[in-house]
């Protein structure tokens, strides 16, 4: 009897090893399906908005492009400065382009690239890649607003890409909704049975690149967010300088800040 029982333990676990094996070796092979979910749209396909706006194609190199979309406030020969906006980790454009909304309506104009592989943007998806556009986008935009007239905005995802572009150029203001403290802890929390130092080749340590960045800093975090934990965010409070701002969302969740007055009222605040 005691010999079944140990056999059965030898077996069982010999699953829970292999199980996990398999589960760490997913993580590594299939981390940009895990952690990234872009959707493609077809080169001639038009984006779903209606407001004014054009899209812009940069080539990158021969065999890839970088695709963003510039949305315009009502009066433009008003227009008081430009919100480089960098999205979350789904679909495309499409599914941001209602936020421009926010900005144009105080003047701004609003350019919105897609990462590789999203929306009409072409190439090879990786980190240095996300930072390389980002410049390439403030570049463009430097040869018709000047640094002080700039916002750099980071969602989710692109809040890493946001702040490294914010820590090397010089802007207006950095705002942040929804930020983690860097994209390898927040996968870590996700997967504490695995070593992610090891297997997430994805770093954005946003962390470190905000201690360097000398313009006022705004965060919007909602203390329900189920996707990047509010206490990952609470965690860049000690790095942030005298005068950048913290703002609690009591209750908001990963996607729906923007439906909180204190968001809305804050926001138009930097902006007018």
């Amino acid at each position: 009897m005691q010999l079944k029982t140990k056999r059965r333990l030898k077996n069982t676990l010999k699953i829970i090893v292999a199980l996990y094996l398999v589960g760490g070796v997913a993580l590594w092979y299939l981390q940009e399906t895990i952690f990234f979910h872009p959707k493609k749209i077809r080169a001639g396909e038009p984006f779903r908005y209606k407001g004014p706006h054009e899209e812009v194609n940069i080539p990158v190199d021969a065999s890839s492009v970088l695709n963003f979309v510039k949305f315009f406030p009502a009066d433009t020969a008003s227009t008081k400065g430009i919100v480089l906006y960098f999205h979350g980790n789904r679909e495309n454009i499409n599914r941001y382009a209602a936020a421009s909304v926010y900005f144009t309506k105080h003047g701004y104009e609003v350019w919105m690239p897609d990462y590789p592989g999203f929306g009409k943007t072409t190439g090879k998806f990786n980190e240095e890649r996300l930072y390389d556009d980002a410049h390439a986008i403030y570049k463009l935009a430097t040869k018709r607003f000047s640094a002080d007239s700039m916002i750099i905005y980071g969602r989710s995802l692109g809040t890493g890409v946001a702040t490294e572009l914010a820590s090397n150029q010089p802007c207006k203001r950095l705002i942040l909704e929804t930020p983690y403290y860097s994209l390898r802890e927040l996968a870590g929390a996700h997967f504490p049975m695995y070593p992610v130092g090891f297997l997430v080749r994805y770093q954005f340590p946003l962390y470190e690149y905000l201690q360097t960045v000398m313009v006022p800093v705004t965060v919007f975090h909602g203390t329900k967010d189920a996707v990047i934990p509010y206490k990952h965010s609470s965690r860049l409070k000690p790095l942030m300088k005298k005068g950048d701002e913290f703002i609690t969302i009591e209750k908001g969740g990963h996607n729906n800040l923007a439906s909180y007055d204190l968001f809305q009222q804050k926001l138009d605040s930097l902006l007018r």
